[in-house]
């Protein structure tokens, strides 16, 4: 090969491998055009970022005024659980003590006196569902009574209860008080 082709050769490479002027512009413009949509998006990016931080802290601030506010309201309701039924039990301690004060009594005045005021009594004992046990006659259930004495009765079946110590209680379905009974067992 002479080296007039060799040059040329190399000036055709030349040309090939160095673009021309408007090539460059345009790349280089392309370059800025993708630098400002990638700016604009980061922009946008920081902006919804922001966004969302400030929501989180007003749900975190939301969310422990709440839990404040929830446990302020449990203490309230544990404080004041009662309250209902010391109104209902007020009215049956007023009866029993204007009885009391009443000097000039005979037995059957107070005797029907105590009988209204335990009637407001098993009143107030019903609006809070508190029921009473009285086993008598019924078979010893161990759940919801208590023996106290075992007592040898051919008149009843072994395990009747045949006599109430103490009644038992029960609120919304659940043993407060067991009944202190006696119990019958077959004759030796």
């Amino acid at each position: 090969m002479s080296a007039d082709e060799v040059k040329h050769e190399q000036e055709t490479a030349d040309q090939q491998a160095e673009p021309d002027s408007e090539e460059l512009l345009d790349e280089e413009q392309a370059l800025y055009e993708a630098e400002d949509a990638i700016t604009e998006q980061l922009k946008l990016a920081e902006k919804k970022a922001e966004e969302n931080w400030g929501l989180l802290l007003r749900t975190k601030a939301e969310m422990e005024n709440l839990r404040r506010r929830t446990q302020k309201d449990l203490e309230s309701a544990h404080k004041f659980a009662v309250e209902k039924f010391v109104l209902e039990l007020l009215p049956i301690k007023d009866s029993m003590e204007l009885g009391l004060a009443n000097e000039n009594v005979d037995a059957q005045a107070l005797r029907e006196g105590m009988q209204l005021t335990l009637n407001m009594l098993q009143n107030a004992f019903g609006k809070f569902k508190i029921a009473e046990i009285n086993p008598l006659e019924q078979k010893f259930d161990p759940e919801l009574h208590q023996a106290m004495s075992v007592q040898p009765n051919d008149e009843v079946e072994p395990n009747t209860v045949i006599a109430v110590m103490q009644k038992g209680y029960t609120l919304n379905d659940r043993l407060v008080r067991p009944a202190m009974v006696m119990v019958s067992k077959a004759s030796e």
